[in-house]
């Protein structure tokens, strides 16, 4: 199934049912009054997040929603059936928005989250409910509302644990193949990854994380340039960032440099967020020629540097228990905050 992290879509719940017009009529109560029973609510529309659903690929082509109407009221007091409501899934992580206004609905960020996006119509009042003193026989009822019909955008957000940054053939996918059961696409040419990759690692005693490699980002990334622009946005969930670095390549503290500059013109915010370093590719006479002086530089700057190489695994196992312990002290400092 291909990546998908945007989709327009739209809703419509259902129309409520009207009330009706009716009266007894039974043996020996020939003139029993009004008995017309009120229409049934109409069903709603809610978006649920699902760990099920991965992409909205499938409301690309599946577009239209539509909750089930209410039906009438019927005599002897008979209330309508409520219409059945229409639950559609989407993935954890989805922000809703309506589409004509630009408000945001909601942030679907937890499994199992709802929201109701469009309310089902109300039903009609049958003619039980106009009787007075002064009309003992009304022969009116009310119509059923009508459902809200709503076009909404959706957009999704990946939400992962640590987000691998770096330059295209940086040794993301690889490093992402090397720590989880995930099989992305590897090739030894820019650009393999066109869509985000996600991992699960499962380290012995420690709670499992997600990773996420972002396509490879590239100088004017936060313009549009190659792209960075079209995935950028999922790193802004990320709780910690990954910097993979090529260290074969002539230049592996300019390459840093330039990914870090691209974070911080997309949002500055993301600057001071949590993150290591991966010095990649430490299979090559190259990248250990350039260990020393990259390692003093960065670790001048603040980031801690982990020599590695994702297609030996040589240094792996080291990365990601660092990456686990930092998650873990964040978790802690969460809940302090919380408590």
């Amino acid at each position: 199934m291909r990546f998908v992290d945007e989709a327009i879509i739209e809703v419509a719940a259902g129309d409520g049912g009207r009330g009706c017009v009716s009266f007894l009529r039974q043996r020996f109560q020939p003139k029993g009054g009004p008995d017309g029973g009120d229409g049934g609510r109409g069903g709603d529309v809610v978006l649920r997040a699902s760990l099920r659903v991965a992409t909205l690929a499938d409301h690309s082509y599946l577009r239209h929603f539509r909750a089930q109407r209410g039906t009438h009221g019927q005599g002897s007091n008979k209330t309508g059936r409520a219409g059945q409501g229409k639950v559609v899934e989407v993935p954890v992580g989805t922000i809703i928005r309506d589409q004509e206004t630009g408000e945001p609905i909601a942030d679907l960020a937890v499994d199992g989250q709802e929201v109701v996006v469009a309310r089902g119509g109300r039903g009609g009042k049958g003619n039980r409910h106009f009787v007075s003193s002064t009309h003992r026989t009304p022969r009116l009822a009310q119509p059923g509302e009508e459902g809200q019909k709503r076009t909404l955008h959706l957009e999704l957000k990946l939400l992962a644990s640590v987000g691998l940054i770096g330059l295209p053939n940086a040794g993301k996918s690889s490093l992402i193949a090397a720590s989880s059961a995930a099989r992305p696409k590897v090739a030894d040419y820019p650009f393999t990854t066109l869509v985000p990759n996600l991992g699960v690692v499962h380290l012995e005693g420690q709670e499992p994380f997600t990773m996420a490699d972002i396509p490879g980002l590239v100088a004017g990334a936060h313009q549009g340039a190659g792209l960075g622009l079209r995935f950028l946005k999922h790193v802004e969930r990320t709780r910690l960032f990954l910097y993979v670095v090529d260290l074969s390549a002539p230049q592996p503290l300019s390459d840093l440099a330039a990914v870090r500059e691209e974070l911080r013109a997309y949002d500055p915010a993301l600057a001071g967020r949590s993150s290591l370093v991966a010095a990649n590719k430490m299979d090559l006479p190259q990248a250990q020629e350039n260990l020393g002086p990259f390692q003093r530089e960065v670790q001048a700057q603040g980031l801690e540097v982990f020599p590695l190489s994702a297609l030996t695994g040589q240094g792996v196992p080291e990365l990601l228990a660092a990456l686990a312990g930092r998650l873990g002290r964040q978790q802690g400092e969460m809940r302090l905050e919380q408590g």
